[in-house]
């Protein structure tokens, strides 16, 4: 059934009319609204917890309760829920006591609530914990796959990591093993590869289940523009996906490649080098993330400021915290409040909020 919009919430929650491509989760004192790119209230604060906007459809709790709210605030889901999950592939996981189901954008119930655990759709199918057992369902709430996992992740690519008897594996949407359980972790594939864990040491197999890189490391990232980094004892280096050290180990800590360059740590600071582990930017700095856009959120003593691929500041150093940016815009925190600059450091939204998240697009 479609639920009916409360009346007092009608005037309780102020709205901007006007369509906003983007808009962002922020409180101020102790209540979380929604702001539009000039940081304007989309939707007033008033609730105790928010979601980012998903689907079109944002999660917001009151009183206690869950619901959904569009992006101009309007209750198309009134809260009735104990817990909630974003929507995915148009459904939404919902809690209501104990038990979890389904329900579609404008709040009927697609699969009734009858599950311990659930996550999101993806790919077609959800994981269901069942009586302790984990299976998968499809939008129907139909088992295509009958519970009998002690864990499962989601599909990707074609195929979802699953434990049994304290083992991983790699299952196909009819629940075949493609992959026999093995593996001590196993994570999603990733453009072909799976990073999976074998006798405490990390490698990656394709989808057929064979190593493209034997198990040898103590720690590793996925592949980011055909690297991985990757450590063995203290040390941490780059491989290609045929396991071929690109860059030696000789790092403390490093990050994933990102426009070419990756962030990593020699001795006590932070530098940037290239594909072939030349250093375009020493090392100097306190901590250094990735490259976004042209620019890298690097710290000095105790502040964040922007580096260019060369090294040059573009945003002095000057921010208790420092986001990447996201559609030409960065999130930072000056004196505990949360705010947002341009890419020459001006601020388009001041500093106001005391949390905040990422901008979303409302569609």
């Amino acid at each position: 059934m479609k639920f009916i919009v409360f009346s007092f919430l009608i005037a309780f929650t102020t709205i901007s009319v006007c369509s906003q491509e983007y808009i962002a989760c922020a409180r101020k004192e102790k209540e979380w609204g929604y702001i539009d790119e000039s940081g304007k209230w989309a939707v007033n604060p008033q609730f105790e917890h928010v979601h980012s906007i998903s689907e079109g459809l944002a999660a917001i709790r009151t009183n206690g309760e869950w619901g959904f709210v569009d992006k101009a605030g309007r209750f198309v889901i009134n809260p009735q829920f104990d817990n909630v999950r974003d929507f995915h592939d148009g459904l939404a996981a919902v809690r209501k006591g104990k038990e979890w189901g389904y329900v579609d954008k404008e709040g009927k119930w697609i699969i009734n609530p009858q599950f311990e655990k659930a996550m999101d759709f993806i790919e077609g199918l959800a994981a269901i914990n069942n009586h302790g057992d984990w299976g998968f369902i499809d939008k129907t709430g139909k088992f295509v796959i009958n519970p009998q996992f002690d864990k499962a992740e989601h599909f990707a690519e074609g195929l979802a990591a699953v434990l049994m008897a304290k083992q991983w594996g790699y299952i196909d949407k009819k629940g075949n093993w493609v992959i026999n359980p093995q593996f001590d972790v196993a994570e999603p594939f990733v453009i072909g590869l799976a990073k999976v864990r074998k006798a405490g040491e990390w490698g990656f197999i394709n989808n057929g289940g064979n190593y493209e890189i034997n198990p040898q490391f103590d720690e590793a990232l996925d592949f980011n523009e055909g690297l991985a980094a990757v450590r063995k004892g203290k040390d941490w280096g780059f491989v290609d996906k045929k396991g071929n050290y690109v860059i030696n180990p000789q790092f403390l800590d490093a990050r994933d490649f990102s426009e070419g360059l990756a962030a990593i740590k020699k001795g006590k600071e932070w530098g940037f080098v290239n594909k072939a582990g030349k250093y375009i930017i020493n090392p100097q700095f306190l901590n250094a993330k990735k490259f976004v856009d042209g620019l890298a959120a690097v710290k000095i003593l105790k502040e964040w400021g922007y580096i260019d691929a060369k090294g040059s500041w573009v945003i002095n150093p000057q921010f208790e915290k420092a986001k990447d940016f996201i559609n030409k815009r960065a999130m930072v925190q000056k004196a505990g409040e949360y705010g947002w600059i341009d890419k020459s450091g001006t601020y388009v939204i001041n500093p106001q909020f005391p949390n905040a998240f990422d901008f979303v697009k409302t569609d």
